[in-house]
């Protein structure tokens, strides 16, 4: 049971078929209360118009024994201001929820003219003051009860109204409609609903299901593809994207972009673990040579290479470290200001060749020490590029404060002035290792402007060579 209510298409099969049994009940109980009053409302117009025609024909003068009373279905009393039955419908045998359950007229006696009447009677006089002879009062009262004539019993919607007589004095006419056909017709309607709404009910579900199978199909075929996809660990599958503008198709849109991410990343990340281990074993593998020969011949030790060797290994690891944090999402301290310009020239301090325009003080928020590794990566780079002339600015633009490294060197194709900033890239021989770079420190430098929520670009500098433009929020 649980494992058939936790699908989806059950759930919703489910929840649509209570919400349609809800409205179906609700609806049918209206449609019964409805059609019940209705036709009550017509029973009890049925009996008052018999039992103002009674009335009208005692207010023409007609005796009880001329009243016509012998309708089967519809039994009718008189009662006068005593409450005496004083005539009543033929083979009337029994009659519940009018004046008087008296079914035998009881001979008329004659209404007190003077006041020597008992008190009950002086206090009807008072009461029917307002009716004057042979007026039918117009309101009429309503009463649901039952009657038995000639041995059939049913139920009846009875209409009390009163009158006056010169004669008789005041009268009450009862008259009852049947209530056959509103039952009759309450009980069809309950027997319909009660065949029709199970009905009703199994085909919303049947229907709810197989419209739910086939929206959810697209979903269990990306289900089943990325099961597949992580089996076999292949990246490079895609799940597939229904011919459809609806939500299961944006996705599966929204999938592959992930698993195409995913891809890249993991296809980053494998590159960067081989062009690591390859950058690692030229250094080692010359380590290792210079102290075999070493120990082998003392007089024949390298020590400055081997020391050049293990300073080279030491950056190379720092390098790497530092990229393993950022990939990691390594951000800066928040709260950390410090002055860009001041930055600047403390790095530019000591460099042949390096000149530095900083006229003002140029405050941005991030860590320190990533800051320094960029504007060193950036110095370091321009230096080996350079003819003869570094130049560094930094200033303010707007919201930005921007720090420019500019050389007088060949400068960086169209083509190229994304690809250097990835790793291990180096375009030509005087970017090889042996001029001291391993692809890492433009990668690096561009990863910390982004970690502080600005950019480095490189474009062409106005001595012909490249610039490299840092851009961090300013502060």
């Amino acid at each position: 049971m649980k494992r058939l209510f936790g699908s989806v298409r059950s759930r919703a099969t489910l929840a649509a078929t209570l919400v349609v049994a809800v409205a179906l009940v609700a609806a049918g109980t209206a449609v019964l209360l409805s059609l019940r009053s209705n036709l009550i409302d017509q029973a009890g117009t049925a009996a008052d118009r018999s039992a103002r025609t009674v009335a009208t024909h005692l207010a023409g003068g007609k005796t009880y024994e001329h009243l016509s009373l012998d309708d089967d279905d519809q039994p009718v009393q008189v009662v006068d201001e005593r409450g005496r039955l004083v005539a009543a419908t033929e083979d009337l045998e029994r009659i519940s929820g009018t004046g008087t359950d008296a079914v035998r007229p009881q001979a008329p006696t004659p209404t007190p003219t003077d006041g020597s009447g008992d008190e009950d009677a002086d206090d009807d006089a008072d009461d029917d003051a307002s009716l004057e002879p042979g007026k039918i009062e117009e309101k009429t009262v309503f009463t649901d009860g039952s009657a038995t004539i000639d041995q059939h019993s049913a139920d009846y919607r009875f209409a009390a109204v009163r009158m006056e007589t010169e004669q008789q004095g005041t009268l009450t006419v009862y008259a009852g409609a049947p209530l056959s056909a509103e039952q009759s017709a309450v009980r069809t309607a309950l027997t319909v609903m009660l065949i029709g709404f199970p009905l009703l009910l199994a085909v919303v579900a049947v229907v709810t299901w197989l419209v739910t199978r086939r929206a959810l199909h697209p979903v269990e075929g990306i289900r089943s593809e990325m099961a597949a996809i992580t089996a076999s660990e292949d990246l490079a599958r895609r799940v597939p994207v229904p011919d459809t503008h609806d939500e299961v198709a944006r996705l599966a849109r929204t999938t592959n972009e992930t698993l195409a991410a995913l891809e890249t990343s993991v296809e980053r990340q494998r590159r960067f673990v081989a062009d690591a281990s390859h950058e690692l074993r030229s250094p080692i593998a010359s380590l290792r040579t210079q102290l075999e020969v070493g120990a082998a011949h003392p007089e024949l030790l390298d020590v400055a290479g081997a020391v050049e060797d293990t300073v080279r290994l030491q950056r190379l690891a720092t390098d790497l470290l530092l990229l393993a944090r950022l990939d990691a999402g390594e951000r800066p301290a928040a709260g950390a200001r410090l002055d860009l310009a001041a930055l600047a020239r403390e790095e530019a301090e000591g460099r042949t060749g390096v000149r530095v325009e900083a006229p003002e003080a140029v405050p941005v928020a991030g860590s320190r020490g990533q800051l320094e590794r960029v504007l060193t990566n950036l110095l370091d780079n321009a230096r080996r590029h350079a003819r003869s002339t570094v130049t560094v600015t930094v200033r303010r633009e707007g919201e930005w404060a921007v720090a420019g490294v500019a050389d007088d060197g060949d400068g960086v194709p169209d083509g190229d002035r994304e690809r250097i900033f990835e790793r291990f890239v180096r375009l030509d021989d005087a970017r090889s290792r042996d001029d001291g770079g391993a692809g890492l420190g433009l990668a690096i430098a561009r990863d910390v402007a982004v970690r502080h929520g600005g950019t480095l670009t490189v474009r062409k500098a106005p001595e012909g060579g490249a610039l490299f433009e840092l851009r961090l929020p300013f502060v």
